[in-house]
């Protein structure tokens, strides 16, 4: 059950136990489970909405605002998403046990580095309850115990989807507290989950910075940081307008209340007379507020744009609001993200290919994009099935963090009564 034990210690203890039973289970108990996961999601839709409708209902009458309702909504079409989500990772090789590389020593011994899994993974999130069944099914596909501990605004989805997917992946075989959901108990209860370094291996938190800080402050436990998307995109000015409008809107509206969603738009001077006049139109008609700064506005004179002030180049909006600037090189782009950006994923618009390579190699993001928008940023996308967030970090996971990203590794060494002289 996902939700019967009410310490945090033992939670992680069952989690602890679990874990050293699923790193040795094989693959097709795995799947099996899995498969149970995605068919009662589907069975159990009735007992999801209306936990999801209570959610909603309380989101609204907080006024959380419009972004975080979407991320909380969950529909039919949504549901099946997850379960399909769940199926494709189904599909996917297992990789654990995974040999990375391997030889034979000059001494004579078979030396093996072999993927294993971390251990007991706890994941801490906001708002979304769809990372309750993606980052439990990911966790459990790589051998690993999951710790799941959502916020309260998804309070009620997040225990229906964790009792359903605990319920069917022990139906199946796996070992009770493979998936185990915290209640919900504060900022107390955080402190204590990230100081279970006896027990989790692992905490990945999504969320904001609030959320980072608080982690921060008092984490014990390793943590990778799945962190917030100030992402940029650069019209350069050999760039196809045609080709940087859409990828810009695109990248603003197709859905903007998440961390791959463009927030600041730089357009080189070159090509501003031109652009920025169309891109504005373009982007109101989408609904899109632009902030810019001086040389931005004096091209649109008459129209809406609001005067961006500094604070507007640090900020992840997660809605639809766009700042936007005028720079005089690709040098002065490139200076502007590493100044302001977050580290997630950057775009560079243009038909020439030095400028390109100099964009990629000079940007330091989990993600650099040529001639693309920056929403393709996401496992499913970069077939690795769900994942459980993207790391804005330089540790073994960067980028979307999928089944390879939850192991580590282990030295397998056979010999044959050898002794070291």
């Amino acid at each position: 059950m996902a939700t019967v034990i009410s310490s945090v210690a033992e939670v992680c203890r069952e989690a602890k136990r679990a874990a050293r039973a699923l790193a040795q289970i094989e693959t097709a108990t795995k799947d099996r489970a899995l498969e149970a996961i995605a068919a009662a999601l589907e069975a159990r839709l009735e007992e999801i909405l209306a936990a999801n409708a209570r959610d909603m209902q309380a989101g609204e009458e907080a006024d959380i605002g419009e972004a975080l309702l979407d991320r909380l909504r969950l529909d039919e079409e949504r549901v099946a998403g997850i379960a399909q989500a769940v199926r494709e990772i189904v599909s996917l090789p297992d990789p654990v046990g995974e040999v990375i590389s391997g030889a034979r020593l000059p001494n004579g011994l078979d030396l093996r580095k072999v993927r294993v899994p971390l251990g007991v993974v706890a994941v801490v999130y906001e708002a979304r309850p769809n990372v309750t069944i993606d980052a439990a099914a990911l966790c459990l596909k790589s051998g690993n115990a999951i710790v799941l501990r959502g916020s309260s605004s998804a309070s009620h989805s997040n225990a229906a989807l964790a009792q359903i997917a605990a319920d069917a992946a022990e139906e199946a075989g796996l070992p009770r507290g493979s998936v185990s959901l915290l209640a919900g108990g504060g900022h107390e209860e955080l402190a204590e989950l990230a100081t279970q370094q006896e027990t989790v291996d692992l905490i990945i938190p999504r969320g904001g910075e609030r959320l980072k800080e608080a982690l921060q402050s008092v984490a014990k436990v390793p943590v990778i940081y799945a962190a917030s998307g100030n992402c940029h995109i650069y019209v350069d000015s050999s760039a196809d307008l045609e080709q940087a409008e859409a990828i810009v809107i695109n990248a603003k509206t197709q859905r903007p209340g998440v961390c791959n969603a463009a927030e600041t738009l730089l357009i080189h001077s070159a090509c501003a007379s031109e652009l920025v006049p169309r891109l504005v139109r373009s982007l109101e008609a989408a609904g899109v507020v632009v902030r810019g700064d001086d040389r931005t506005r004096a091209l649109v004179p008459g129209t809406a744009v609001e005067e961006a002030q500094e604070e507007d180049w640090a900020t992840e909006y997660l809605s639809l609001t766009l700042a936007m600037r005028v720079v005089d090189s690709l040098e002065d782009a490139i200076e502007h993200v590493g100044r302001y950006g977050s580290g997630h994923s950057e775009a560079i618009v243009t038909a020439d290919t030095g400028a390109a390579r100099a964009f990629q190699r000079a940007v330091d993001a989990a993600c650099v994009y040529v001639n693309a928008s920056t929403r393709f940023t996401d496992g499913g996308e970069f077939g690795m099935g769900a994942e459980i967030g993207n790391s804005t970090q330089k540790l073994h996971a960067r980028g979307p963090i999928g089944l390879r990203e939850l192991c580590t590794f282990k030295y397998l060494v056979e010999g044959d009564g050898h002794v070291r002289g």
